[in-house]
């Protein structure tokens, strides 16, 4: 059963993109998964995604994706909102991996801009729909034209927004402008994806985030989160510029790598990384320490 939501909240607030644990041979560890995943709810999650970027999804199989997916529902039950990412730059591939994520017992979709393709604005138009057309889920958008080449842009969310299952966004588009004009004539959920806009984007209409820090700063996040909604902009202000080393350090380097370090660092599951990603070097791993200890994180 999916957990308690509402059209302004579809997947909850604070969500957690998981990285995907492995064992010391490079399997899939589905005990670190469910151990990982209960710890960030209990931590104040209310959503988790997995097989998304942070979870290394362009190296893990699809039986490993549908896998992990039971795992992580199985591990939270109805406290969380388990959301499945199943975007490709393969209209196809995705809407098969859409439908194995709902066979699977996932309670919503996350889906990536194609990438590398570049394709033009219908084309985003008609892959979206087609993956929303597939199952019954509620589908995230995910808008990153850093990794997918292509931004969505508004009159394309704008028209997205039609569809009755399509019913948030995953903004890492950096830009406030457009979120801003996006937020205001679409009526999607909006879910900052760039921890450093978190703050930001609230303030322009967001109403959460799909986190990475909240590998290790979840009540932070709930806290910052809470404060906006009270009011409190001085205190969600203080909050924000607290964790500022902490955004920082964790994208050094790519996101994924920096995450099982921290995780490491703190005793909690994450194992090693798939080639083309390659653990911190020693020093890397001093600078991260430093980092998440000026933002308050205890390890």
């Amino acid at each position: 059963m999916a957990p308690t939501s509402t059209p302004q909240t579809p997947f909850g607030r604070v969500l957690t993109a998981m990285v995907t644990p492995f064992s010391d041979n490079g399997e899939l560890d589905i005990d670190g998964a469910q151990r990982l995943a209960a710890h960030l709810v209990d931590a104040g999650n209310d959503g988790i995604v997995v097989n998304g970027t942070t979870g290394e999804s362009p190296t893990t199989s699809d039986a490993e994706k549908a896998r992990l997916v039971r795992a992580v529902v199985e591990a939270v039950g109805d406290r969380a909102h388990v959301v499945a990412g199943a975007g490709t730059n393969d209209t196809r591939h995705s809407v098969e991996l859409a439908r194995a994520a709902q066979q699977a017992g996932a309670h919503g979709l996350l889906a990536v801009t194609p990438y590398y393709s570049k394709p033009p604005q219908e084309g985003l138009y008609r892959h979206f729909s087609a993956i929303a057309d597939a199952t019954d889920l509620p589908v995230m958008l995910y808008d990153i034209p850093g990794r997918s080449g292509v931004p969505i842009n508004t009159e394309t969310i704008v028209r997205l927004a039609d569809h009755p299952r399509i019913v948030a966004n995953k903004d890492a588009k950096g830009d406030l402008g457009r979120a801003s004009w996006a937020i205001a004539r679409s009526g999607l959920a909006w879910y900052s994806g760039d921890d450093m806009l978190n703050l930001p984007l609230l303030s322009v209409g967001a109403i959460g985030f799909v986190s990475v820090v909240g590998h290790v700063v979840t009540p932070d996040l709930r806290a910052l989160l809470d404060a906006h909604l009270t009011g409190d902009v001085t205190k969600a202000t203080e909050i924000h510029q607290r964790l500022l080393p902490v955004f920082t350090g964790m994208f050094r380097t790519q996101g994924v790598i920096t995450c099982k370090a921290a995780l490491s660092l703190r005793g909690l599951p994450g194992g090693p990384l798939r080639l083309p990603l390659v653990e911190l070097t020693p020093e890397e791993t001093e600078q991260l320490k430093r980092d998440l200890a000026a933002g308050g994180v205890q390890l």
